[in-house]
């Protein structure tokens, strides 16, 4: 016990900066999951073969992106996208520049989470709401959206969890957060305490996260 309140005496301020900076990550990367991961699975679900707006290459390029981001070892992604990080962010080192490639592999996990929710709801109620004259935005806003909507922020949470587990990865190039703190204070001193603490304090947040998440699911969830 006095091992680990000298842990967050001699560190504590440096953990809470990390824990920041993770948080920025994540809440970045989980707000690109919402604003284009959304579109991006509903894209793929209406254009599919037999959908709502079937289209060929639509279909095509999204789920090509979803499945190439989503298939690409994630600290091999970042490195293939430092140019392009170095390009739109001005550097390719710190919180703000790794958040981009995690900003990827958001969007493509929410995507697929997104396309999957979608195939659960019975074809036949956009269908007969197509038939009674709703054009397609009104079946997705009307019908789909708040049919999926519990299933939606269940997805969101579980999205936000596995990217958690992302953004401690950054730490090794450079970007900060739980991570890194983790490998410079723990790992590289030696110190076992500070390392079973930072872990101890990464379930207390995923917990904290699912639980949250699986209330809020839970109430929207009108079946």
């Amino acid at each position: 016990m006095n091992g680990l309140a000298e842990v967050f005496n001699q560190h504590g301020e440096a953990m809470t900066a990390a824990l920041w900076e993770t948080g920025y990550m994540v809440a970045v990367s989980l707000a690109a999951a919402a604003l284009i991961g959304l579109p991006l699975g509903m894209t793929v679900f209406l254009t599919q073969r037999g959908g709502l707006a079937e289209n060929r290459a639509a279909w095509s390029i999204a789920n090509l992106y979803i499945n190439v981001v989503r298939s690409f070892p994630f600290l091999l992604l970042v490195v293939v996208l430092i140019p392009f990080t170095r390009a739109v962010m001005g550097t390719s080192f710190g919180t703000r520049a790794a958040t981009l490639p995690l900003c990827f592999v958001a969007v493509a996990i929410y995507a697929r989470l997104v396309e999957q929710i979608m195939r659960e709801i019975p074809a036949g109620i956009s269908r007969v709401a197509r038939s009674l004259g709703a054009s397609l935005p009104q079946v997705v806003l009307r019908i789909y959206l708040p049919e999926a909507l519990s299933g939606l922020v269940y997805a969101l949470t579980s999205a936000a969890i596995s990217l958690l587990s992302y953004s401690t990865v950054l730490g090794v190039v450079g970007g900060g957060g739980i991570g890194d703190f983790a490998m410079r204070y723990g790992y590289q001193e030696y110190n076992d305490t500070l390392m079973l603490a930072t872990v101890a304090i990464i379930i207390v947040i995923v917990l904290a996260m699912q639980g949250i998440g699986y209330r809020i699911s839970d109430r929207l969830d009108h079946r």
